[in-house]
């Protein structure tokens, strides 16, 4: 099963990311999803959305996909700009601390450039 859904910045767009998230697992059946992976796939969700919305000039394709042991997010922005592991700004308020949340969360993560220009970044989660 899988999902697609595009959007441009707005003001409920992470929010409608997490909520196309959450529909789509609560429709997983063989096996379904327990609540703390669930929770686990809407944070790394949002990270990767907000992300894309601040870094990746606004829009994104979020693709979510199920394998048997896991589930993929996969988040589309126009940015070339491959994620990194920055220092967190725990002074400015910069941010810096979702990528590598993710990172430590999933069991694997990319960050695939386009030769047309964009990238997707995306993370595999246990389910």
């Amino acid at each position: 099963m899988c999902v697609d859904a595009t959007t441009i910045r707005s003001a409920t767009a992470v929010a409608d990311a997490r909520d196309t998230t959450r529909a789509f697992l609560e429709a997983l059946r063989q096996p379904a999803v327990a609540s703390e992976p669930a929770d686990t796939a809407v944070l790394v969700v949002s990270e990767l959305v907000t992300n894309a919305l601040r870094h990746g000039g606004g829009t994104y394709t979020l693709c979510l996909a199920a394998h048997p042991d896991t589930v993929e997010v996969a988040v589309d922005d126009p940015s070339l700009q491959a994620p990194r592991m920055p220092t967190p700004g725990l002074n400015d308020g910069t941010g810096g601390f979702g990528w590598p949340m993710v990172n430590r969360l999933a069991r694997t993560t990319a960050g695939t450039r386009w030769p047309s220009g964009g990238k997707t970044v995306s993370a595999l989660l246990p389910r």
